[in-house]
């Protein structure tokens, strides 16, 4: 006797649900491309795109965006499935806004350390927080929580540079050249970004290869994260892991994580806490509106880039994220008492910024 089992009745929600994510993008206009104020006559030109106006508030709801029609796609994701993420930060606030448009139930795992400021974007965008007292746990925990429930755990360190396509159909990368196609000089020497996941560099430095496109990647990399190290050794397997955490939330890891691609990577820098700070504080001044650590970790590299080119007589552009808005760290980076808590000193890297102002030259 033949068996047959039919499960094609289960596509109705899955194609609703692609609809809904698909339609929630065509309702947001893309993200601007914006320069930075540098002197006219250095002939260089300086582009953040800002991530911070997706309407989640930073570059991670693309990454949400994927990583919730790579699971739905791939049938991880039904719908009655309960979606659960390692993270306090940016990416569970965004992958709670897509679980809510969707009707889904949405757990976030995290420290029972994290900030209630974070907790309540959280629980803003209809998500849950399930916390754990010993951080190195919240994978395990997440796993844990996948098979007690039946649902899904999204893993946005694994599959981040997996659900992106890098070849194209808006992601970032291609918008970033899209937006530039009218510019002076539409072919950037650089594109710099930070590591978290690693997906958005594995997904720019691919796009860059695939294209042909004459763009170095430089990925910058804070205090307390692994990735510098395990990219200058060329082993990702045997790099050290650090028992603190990154400081600059959103990127960062205290081990590598799946989704970085070395390989892809033409230069990385390792940027001081006080320096990301310094340049966050300085950026904000300058474009009249608070940016997040992570930008100032990005702009400290490009400035460096910026005056490396100014040194050897070349003009071009450069192009970093904008990766979200400062509002988020007025009782952190933004806050002269925690940052002395941390001992964190910002007397050198501001002068070092002053100086690039002033001069364009670099002395970090």
């Amino acid at each position: 006797m033949t068996a047959v089992l039919d499960r094609r009745g289960s596509r109705a929600w899955v194609d609703n649900a692609v609809r809904l994510i698909e339609a929630d993008a065509q309702r947001s206009a893309d993200t601007h491309l914006l320069r930075y104020p540098l002197p006219p006559e250095w002939n260089v030109q300086l582009y953040l795109k800002d991530e911070s106006t997706h309407i989640t508030g930073s570059l991670k709801h693309r990454l949400a965006r994927s990583l919730f029609l790579y699971s739905i796609c791939n049938g991880w994701v039904g719908e009655d499935t309960t979606v659960i993420e390692a993270s306090s930060g940016s990416t569970a606030v965004s992958e709670a806004y897509f679980a809510k448009l969707l009707g889904l139930d949405f757990v976030a795992v995290m420290p029972a350390s994290t900030s209630p400021a974070k907790i309540a974007l959280i629980e803003a965008q209809g998500g849950r927080c399930h916390f754990v007292d010993d951080p190195s746990t919240i994978y395990a925990e997440s796993q844990r929580l996948a098979a007690e429930t039946g649902g899904h755990y999204m893993d946005q360190f694994t599959h981040a540079e997996r659900a992106t396509d890098w070849r194209g159909n808006n992601n970032i990368a291609e918008s970033i050249f899209t937006q530039l196609q009218q510019e002076d000089h539409p072919i950037p020497e650089w594109i710099v970004v930070g590591a978290g996941t690693g997906g958005t560099g594995a997904t720019i430095g691919r796009f860059l290869r695939y294209r042909k496109l004459d763009t170095g990647l430089c990925v910058v990399d804070p205090e307390n994260s692994v990735f510098f190290d395990a990219w200058r050794s060329g082993d990702c397997a045997t790099a050290p892991t650090f028992e603190r955490g990154s400081r600059i939330e959103g990127i960062g890891r205290p081990r590598v994580e799946p989704s970085f691609i070395g390989q892809v990577i033409d230069r990385m820098v390792k940027v001081p806490d006080a320096g990301s700070i310094a340049a966050m504080r300085h950026a904000s001044d300058v474009l009249g509106r608070k940016v997040g650590g992570s930008t100032g970790t990005n702009l400290w590299g490009a400035f460096g880039l910026v005056a490396e080119m100014l040194g050897q007589g070349r003009s071009g552009s450069v192009v970093t994220l904008l990766c979200d808005g400062g509002e988020r760290y007025a009782g952190t980076y933004f806050d002269d008492d925690w940052v002395a808590s941390e001992g964190i000193d910002l007397a050198g890297p501001a002068a070092v910024l002053a100086e690039f102002t002033a001069t364009g030259r670099w002395t970090a």
